[in-house]
């Protein structure tokens, strides 16, 4: 009887042996033919990022896991605005153009920041300008009007009488700034002298003696 049931054991373990290796399981339980990663399992032929770096793929072979990293390629010159998502291996450029003093502006795009100031957005991403270069105001007292770049002389050209600068005269003629000085501003034929010193040449009588302002009689 032990010697019949023995011989009828070997034929089932037998069975049992070849139904695991057509599954593709050992004896142990553990699959064949997959890779164990990221807390699961793949099989052969199956592509998969690592989540520890999701620039990090890997292929399941028969021999197990093939992995390469993803080198990521440059970012435009302009790009302005960059994202890093916790899913993605590489930054995305979300927007290009120029940034200037807080300001975003589109490629190629034309823009005047101030008055004084003609600016491009180049391809680049960097916003080149040119600035005006005012010409130094003919007169002591220049003003800035809104909309403009350069300094205005509302009252025309003028000059300090002396150089006490409390005094200011007209250019253009001779001016008696006493009853014994006469003085006159340069003009355009003194070249840079406006950029200079703004006081007038003054000539003096000799031997004249200044009229003494007139004094206010008390009532």
């Amino acid at each position: 009887m032990a010697r019949t049931e023995r011989a009828l054991r070997a034929p089932l373990w037998a069975l049992v042996l070849c139904a695991q290796a057509a599954l593709g399981f050992s004896v142990g339980g553990q699959h064949e033919g997959t890779c164990d990663a990221n807390g699961s399992v793949y099989f052969v032929g199956e592509w998969y990022f690592l989540d520890s770096d999701h620039c990090t793929q890997c292929e399941c072979t028969p021999e197990g896991s093939a992995c390469s990293r993803t080198e990521c390629t440059a970012l435009p010159a302009a790009c302005i605005h960059v994202s890093h998502y916790p899913t993605d291996c590489c930054p995305r450029c979300e927007k290009i153009g120029c940034e200037y003093r807080g300001v975003v502006y589109e490629l190629e795009q034309n823009f005047q920041p101030s008055e004084c100031e003609q600016c491009t957005c180049d391809s680049d991403g960097i916003a080149r300008c040119l600035v005006a270069d005012c010409a130094p105001p003919p007169c002591v007292n220049p003003v800035y009007q809104a909309g403009t770049c350069c300094p205005d002389c509302r009252d025309g050209p003028n000059c300090y009488a002396d150089a006490s600068r409390d005094r200011v005269i007209p250019a253009g003629r001779p001016v008696w700034v006493d009853s014994c000085t006469k003085c006159r501003c340069h003009d355009g034929r003194d070249a840079g002298y406006w950029e200079g010193n703004r006081v007038a040449t003054c000539s003096r009588l000799k031997n004249c003696a200044p009229e003494a302002p007139p004094t206010k009689k008390e009532d």
